[in-house]
């Protein structure tokens, strides 16, 4: 059984806004990321995981528990990290902290500390007067503090500056060799491909495709981008190679092709009958793979 399944989620706010029939499992140990734009339908998701909404088709459960009905006895094994910090402005950093200890009955002084450490963060001052970027490693710090099997991260770097989004990557990267299962929400591809097993991306509250992150970073089919001397050269490649061509303007003397491994020699075999000025490999990443969706039109 998955350690968290969504089945058939939906929440429709109107006006096309909410998430529509949204599925997905998470397995023990694996590190799922959940991509999309501000808006997608990320954030509603994850508020159903943590029982702060009710669908009105569908329904969630962590470690077999119902999410609306048994919230309470899933916190407590779950770590929860909001999109918006919202902290207790009376308090100072310290005070917060050991309120978050006492409410998840967790006071380990060395974690505490070890978490403080790798974040850089002194937090005897006033939340009030804190930093977007320190509050944002505060709210880090409360969500790892008892050191939870499972954490529920919704964009986990906002707010943070590149030195510490990758002191945040590397410490995650370490979580997941612990074994922990994480879902974590983000729009940022470099954090969801550095760290991520399982990748599903959401588009107007819909998951649109769900991939194994290996299989875009091992992809076996290649893209290439060729510029013809002229547009005659582009049609004629285009009705005499016998390499299926996936776009082409005759205008801009352009033409791209996609060719499995196994097809690339041939493809470089049938180059010189043409006049090529350029012929390059379109790297296949995460980001090219994502804007296949958001480029087509709804």
């Amino acid at each position: 059984m998955s350690v968290i399944e969504v089945n058939h989620l939906t929440k429709d706010y109107g006006h096309g806004r909410g998430i529509f029939d949204v599925s997905l499992q998470v397995e023990k140990g694996e590190v799922f990321g959940f991509l999309g734009p501000n808006g997608a339908g990320k954030t509603t998701t994850i508020r159903h995981l943590m029982g702060f909404s009710n669908p009105q088709k569908g329904n969630a459960t962590i470690n077999g528990l119902s999410c609306n009905r048994q919230t309470g006895k899933i916190l407590e094994n779950v770590g929860y990290l909001p999109g918006e910090v919202a902290l207790p402005e009376a308090l100072t950093g310290n005070q917060f902290i050991r309120m978050m200890q006492g409410l998840r009955d967790s006071h380990d002084r060395q974690r505490t500390q070890h978490l403080l450490d790798i974040f850089q963060l002194d937090p005897s001052g006033k939340t009030k007067r804190m930093s977007l970027g320190n509050k944002r490693k505060l709210a880090v710090i409360t969500a790892f503090l008892a050191d939870p099997d499972i954490l529920i991260l919704d964009e986990p770097t906002s707010g943070l500056d590149p030195v510490m989004q990758e002191v945040f990557i590397d410490f995650m990267k370490e979580e997941k060799r612990r074994g922990k299962t994480i879902l974590l929400s983000s729009h940022i591809f470099s954090e969801v491909d550095a760290i991520c097993d399982t990748i599903a991306i959401i588009k107007d509250g819909k998951i649109v495709s769900t991939v194994k992150a290996d299989d875009i970073r091992h992809n076996q089919n290649k893209m290439f981008h060729i510029v013809f001397e002229s547009a005659s050269e582009v049609n004629r490649f285009r009705n005499e190679s016998g390499i299926t061509v996936s776009y082409s303007d005759p205008e801009k003397h352009i033409a791209e092709v996609g060719v499995h491994d196994s097809e690339i020699n041939r493809l470089i075999a049938t180059m010189p009958k043409y006049h090529v000025e350029s012929f390059r490999e379109m790297k296949f990443t995460l980001e090219s793979y994502f804007m296949r969706f958001y480029e087509k039109s709804a």
